[in-house]
């Protein structure tokens, strides 16, 4: 099973932690979450989603020639009411996701809001086993909200 569990929430930023067969795997950036969705500035709502290749969406010609064969695809977290095209990619702050997740090996607070860091270390690291997970049956990700305060 895939967990999304968020912990921390920013001004305008979500940090979660991403466990793969109940392993923390890597932290997880995203927007923040809201009551009533805004386009790019809000995180994916709590629930249980399909996860699915993608191959035709146009970042999959920017992610091809950085992971060469190991890119077989965008991982598409799917069937979010009102949200499309949302994948796992890299990116360090919250302007980077439009309401994707965005993975990374370490976190900052900063201003008010999370960062995550080594960002194409996590994905090239993790993308390969949540893709294994992906084509060996029907996965899917389950986004949960575990608020604590953030204490420096």
């Amino acid at each position: 099973m895939i967990e999304l569990i968020r912990v921390y929430e920013g001004a305008n930023s979500t940090l979660s932690h991403l466990y793969i067969d109940g392993l923390f795997a890597c932290y997880v950036l995203e927007d923040r979450i809201r009551n009533k969705k805004i386009f790019g500035k809000t995180c994916i709502p709590e629930g249980v989603y399909p996860l699915k290749v993608n191959l035709s969406a146009g970042m999959n010609q920017k992610y091809a020639p950085k992971f060469g064969k190991r890119h077989m695809g965008m991982i598409e977290i799917s069937k979010i009411p009102n949200f499309s095209l949302v994948f796992f990619h890299i990116g360090n702050f919250h302007s980077d996701t439009n309401g994707c997740p965005l993975m990374g090996s370490y976190f900052k607070k900063e201003d008010n809001d999370f960062m995550v860091l080594q960002s194409a270390m996590a994905y090239k690291l993790w993308y390969p086993v949540i893709m294994k997970k992906l084509l060996s049956g029907n996965p899917k990700i389950k986004i949960v909200n575990r608020l604590k305060r953030f204490v420096s």
